[in-house]
């Protein structure tokens, strides 16, 4: 499917998959609003894509219902919404010293915010148009300490088969990536992030961790395959058979 004079909202789009995602379908001649909490890394994310017309940003915090109606009133119709948004700042910790202000974080994020881009995004979409979301590997190979992490994921995965159904002929689905070098392994692994990283590349069958280019490609796929609803994408490199 040519994604040429399309509508694309990327929530989470100023860094990482998001970014890569974006800087894909502005090559490819769509219109593409990136949308996060930060009006500074939003303006950052217009720097690293350059001067193109067809570019916007929108502030908005998805768990903040309000801010996502919002967003649509401000942007829609829309052809396609993604979400690669993901708060996990904390969330990583032992049962014991998890503080419930951070795992609500992550539901609020990954649950509540889909959630609410489908109820308010819906209408916007035209019948061929499509949502995808970003889940995670979390959900099937969890590390100790990343328990709300891999129930929020689980979660949302619940969510796009049930979506697919109501929201029909909309298409809805999921990315499911491996380890990908993006910024968010500093609050997963702090400075040992590279070190961690590069141990997951040897055990892995294609002998490397993701990058947010593989994520982007295989988002657009999601975006482009008509026939192609309600289903988690694995792109992780083999993870799930080590």
């Amino acid at each position: 499917m040519s994604i040429e004079g399309q509508k694309v909202i990327i929530v989470g789009g100023s860094s990482g998959m998001g970014l890569a995602l974006a800087g894909r379908l502005l090559e490819e001649g769509a219109s593409v609003t990136i949308a996060g909490r930060g009006q500074e890394k939003l303006a950052t994310a217009c720097r690293h894509l350059g001067d193109h017309p067809k570019h916007r940003t929108h502030v908005v915090d998805i768990g903040r219902e309000e801010e996502v109606a919002a967003l649509f009133r401000e942007c829609g119709p829309v052809d396609h919404i993604v979400s690669t948004a993901a708060e996990i700042e904390g969330a990583y910790q032992l049962l014991s010293s998890l503080e419930l202000a951070a795992a609500e974080k992550v539901v609020q994020s990954k649950l509540y915010g889909p959630l609410l881009l489908a109820k308010y995004g819906a209408s916007q979409l035209p019948s061929s148009g499509s949502i995808t979301y970003t889940s995670g590997i979390a959900a099937y190979r969890p590390l100790a300490r990343g328990s709300m992490v891999a129930a929020v994921n689980a979660a949302l995965e619940g969510l796009v088969r049930a979506l697919a159904v109501e929201l029909a002929p909309i298409r809805v689905n999921a990315v499911s990536p491996g380890w990908v070098d993006t910024p968010i392994w500093s609050f997963v692994a702090g400075d040992a992030k590279q070190a961690r990283l590069d141990a997951m590349a040897q055990r892995l069958p294609v002998g490397r961790v993701g990058q947010p280019e593989d994520m982007a490609d295989a988002i657009r796929f999601l975006i482009g395959n008509g026939f192609t609803t309600g289903i988690t994408l694995h792109v992780e490199g083999g993870h799930r058979l080590v």
